[in-house]
């Protein structure tokens, strides 16, 4: 079978681009599979970061670029067997089946008449989470799959230390809504509770940054200034295992601030990073929205908060509670290998081989 498969934000070092090469990688041990991209070094960038292999592959002409016409699309697509796209909710015309995976709530785009013919005419569509399903299958009118992000865990027998992580790409902006995953408020919090007394204790906050947001991060560095929070830059994801292994406590909080009734898009739409943390050990205390809700049992394996309060509160509950964090930290890390040893290659095999 040949398999094409587009992913139009391949350069954008975030989870999405991690579970778009992993079903790169799973597809090509039993498939012919080619990756529409026309920058072969961008991929090597991302490979890399990942640490994924997908030497199996090989690299063509992005059929979906504004330099191919329709008609040259629908040419090239015949002899495809299968095409997976990763979209925003648009749907392109292709000859062949088109799988669409779709990895956030669709909320802002208007389906017209063409549009519903053109839904009809895809085989399937898979998201990565319950929460993206909901808003999906509300708006596509076609039920979709849920195959959750692969999860290797990578865990290593360390000491853990006093400290608190996040994870996370720094987008400067993102889908309209300016600090995207919230890492400068949640730096604004941990200087809070330092000034509030807080001792021994450090932040860390680890994140991809594109050389034309630089400047702009250069400003969150520069508000952490003189106090305990560190920053890891464009590290491996494999680098990134001693840190989820020698953290205590993981914070994430995409969708803070925001009204996600309006814009359900701000949050976390799954939470690969949170589940990674788990692994090492490190127990969440993660925003109570989006995908987070299905990864987190409250008050087991760790705590979601609403608000600014109960986030500093649930920390400080660990933190003088050293059993509690102890006791957490185990079913944290019970709760991730559950989403570890799903066999994610095995569920796209089948989401493609079934139909």
């Amino acid at each position: 079978m040949l398999i094409g498969i587009y992913d139009p934000y391949l350069d954008d070092l975030g989870g999405g681009e991690k579970y778009m090469l992993t079903l790169v990688s799973c597809l090509s041990k039993n498939h012919d599979v080619e990756l529409f991209w026309d920058k072969k070094e961008d991929l090597d960038i991302v490979t890399e970061r990942f640490s994924i292999d997908i030497s199996g592959i090989r690299i063509v002409k992005n059929i979906f670029s504004r330099k191919f016409s329709l008609i040259n699309r629908l040419i090239v697509s015949r002899k495809y067997d299968s095409i997976i796209v990763l979209s925003d909710g648009s749907i392109p015309f292709v000859w062949s089946k088109l799988f669409l995976h779709i990895q956030q709530p669709i909320v802002n785009v208007n389906y017209s008449l063409k549009d519903q013919i053109k839904i009809l005419r895809v085989t399937k569509v898979f998201c990565n989470s319950k929460f993206t399903q909901e808003y999906l299958d509300t708006r596509l009118k076609k039920k979709s799959k849920v195959i959750y992000p692969p999860i290797n865990l990578k865990p290593k027998k360390i000491e853990k230390e006093n400290i608190i992580l996040t994870v996370g790409r720094f987008r400067v902006r993102n889908a309209g809504v300016a600090d995207y995953k919230k890492q400068s408020a949640l730096v604004d919090v941990f200087i809070k509770m330092i000034d509030k007394d807080l001792k021994d204790w450090k932040f860390i906050l680890a994140t991809s940054v594109k050389p034309n947001e630089e400047e702009e991060f250069e400003k969150l560095k520069t508000k952490a200034k003189n106090y305990p929070i560190e920053f890891l830059v464009n590290r491996k994801n494999d680098d990134l295992w001693d840190v989820y292994s020698r953290a205590k406590i993981y914070w994430h909080a995409t969708g803070y601030g925001e009204d996600l009734n309006q814009r359900p898009d701000f949050a976390e739409h799954f939470g690969i990073s949170t589940v990674e943390a788990m692994g090492g050990g490190a127990v969440p205390v993660v925003i109570n929205a989006g995908g987070q809700k299905e990864i987190i049992q409250q008050g087991v394996s760790g705590y979601l908060w609403d608000n600014e309060s109960a986030l500093i509160q649930k920390t400080l509950d660990l933190i003088d509670k050293a059993e509690k964090l102890r006791e957490m930290s185990e079913k944290a890390i019970i709760s991730a290998k559950k989403f570890a040893e799903r066999d994610f290659c095995k569920e796209i095999q089948n989401l493609i081989s079934n139909d």
